[in-house]
């Protein structure tokens, strides 16, 4: 189910979305969407934040391990 959010930008990066996305003849909201789903693309292949991903999960595995006694 699609989920709605909350966008706060600036003047200028608003200006700036909306003047590519007119350029791609696109939506803004699909112009963000496509913005988000490269970044979270990119994050998978981005060694360090796996790294820093797998730290954060096992710190919050014990942690629910530690809740749950």
């Amino acid at each position: 189910m699609p989920k709605t959010m909350t966008l706060r930008l600036s003047d200028e990066l608003a200006a700036d979305l909306e003047a590519m996305a007119r350029v791609d003849d696109v939506p803004v909201s699909e112009a963000i969407r496509v913005a988000i789903d490269e970044r979270v693309k990119a994050r998978r292949d981005d060694k360090q934040f796996q790294a820093r991903l797998r730290r954060l999960m096992a710190e919050s595995q014990r942690a629910l391990e530690r809740l749950a006694q």
